[in-house]
């Protein structure tokens, strides 16, 4: 199975929205500026293990590259979590970001049980 330019697409506007959402954080707070770098870091490699995984040579490679997407996916959930519950940045951005992140990690669980099942 192969992802399709949709897919593609919507994790790299997934990725340009943590970099805005990043862009928008006070740096002035030492705790603020580590977890907006974390958030950036995971949120940006959703995007970059799409195109790893659209490139893979087997059904296995492939739902590899999706496991470290899911990671990567659910960890950039916790960051978000962080900067809201415990710096309470308020940014009408983050819990939309957040809910696409809950979205992607649906579509890719459900694509990865697909092919492990037919494997």
């Amino acid at each position: 199975m192969r992802l399709n330019e949709s897919i593609r697409s919507r994790t790299k506007e997934y990725g340009s929205s943590i970099i805005r959402a990043y862009v928008q954080l006070p740096k002035n707070r030492e705790e603020i500026a580590v977890l907006g770098k974390q958030m950036l870091r995971s949120g940006t490699s959703v995007a970059s293990h799409t195109r790893e995984a659209s490139r893979a040579r087997t059904d296995s490679e492939f739902c590899s590259k999706l496991d470290v997407l899911l990671q990567e996916a659910d960890e950039s959930q916790l960051w978000i979590e962080f900067l809201i519950d415990d710096c309470q940045i308020v940014d009408p951005e983050l819990p939309k970001i957040h809910r696409e992140a809950g979205e992607l990690i649906a579509i890719f669980t459900t694509i990865v049980s697909k092919v492990r099942s037919s494997l």
